[in-house]
């Protein structure tokens, strides 16, 4: 590596450490335990997560979204555990860190959402998943201290129509993965449709007849893709883990009150403990 190159990617280290802070005052309002996520999540799953870091801020604002990032379950298909015993059951690409394998633990003090590929086979699911495990490794080149320096600001003065693009860091270039881009790269090896548009083409130059036209699906190119595109896709769905357990309104225990006048609903666990009268 030249003198040129080095500094740069020192420049770069240091700009996404700052954009790797944590923002003060974030407040996750439904955050899912490990073990409730484990027990909802299957291989080839899409984690996304409400970030609480400086680039995370950015990220939703150019996205105008709740989401910053994604991950991908993948079960055991990585085969090792971190120091504390937990399984390294997500894959996801990190600034600085490049694709790495995370326990389920990191996210519990975070808003997540679920969403899961609509009727994907097992063969296919298997596929997905080992691309993400192939991914390990890839790192982001920290050296385009361009691309880092974007999000200096939390909410850059970026018209629209602009932002997505802006989003697209070192597109198409295989060592500059992001989150969303590496899975989207992944379903597309399938090939499974995300979020595409929508074209209408005719058989025939100036053709007149309807019957001559049909609509196909393009996919765009992976580098466009944002964490909220799997949420607003209508080709994956959302899975709640509350609701997959077997959620029943009757059962719900209230503290301090009636219901409508500010209780608080318990769920879960702590409705086992809960003193207060089952309302109906």
């Amino acid at each position: 590596m030249s003198f040129v190159d080095s500094t740069l990617d020192r420049i770069g280290q240091w700009l996404a450490r700052i954009l790797q802070v944590e923002s003060s005052g974030y407040q996750p309002f439904t955050p899912s335990d490990p073990e409730t996520l484990r027990r909802c999540l299957q291989p080839g799953d899409i984690l996304l997560i409400e970030g609480n870091q400086k680039i995370a801020v950015a990220i939703k604002y150019l996205t105008q979204s709740t989401w910053s990032h994604a991950a991908m379950y993948v079960g055991n298909a990585v085969g090792e555990i971190n120091d504390n015993g937990e399984q390294l059951s997500l894959i996801e690409s990190n600034l600085g860190e490049g694709t790495v394998a995370v326990p389920l633990s990191k996210y519990e003090t975070y808003n997540t959402r679920i969403c899961r590929a609509v009727n994907l086979s097992k063969s296919d699911q298997e596929k997905v998943v080992r691309f993400m495990v192939a991914s390990l490794g890839v790192k982001y080149d920290t050296r385009n201290i361009i691309d880092l320096a974007r999000y200096l600001l939390p909410t850059p003065p970026v018209p629209v129509r602009w932002r997505r693009r802006m989003i697209a860091l070192g597109s198409g270039s295989p060592t500059r993965a992001i989150c969303s881009s590496l899975i989207a790269q992944a379903y597309h090896s399938v090939p499974y449709p995300i979020l595409p548009s929508i074209e209408e083409v005719s058989d025939q130059p100036h053709a007149a007849s309807p019957y001559s036209k049909q609509e196909i699906l393009r996919i765009r190119h992976h580098s466009l893709f944002v964490p909220r595109d799997f949420d607003l896709s209508p080709f994956f769905y959302v899975v709640k883990p509350t609701i997959e357990r077997g959620f029943d309104y009757r059962k719900v225990r209230w503290h301090e009150g009636e219901p409508g006048e500010g209780a608080i609903p318990i769920v879960g666990a702590e409705a086992k403990t809960s003193r207060s009268p089952a309302k109906s």
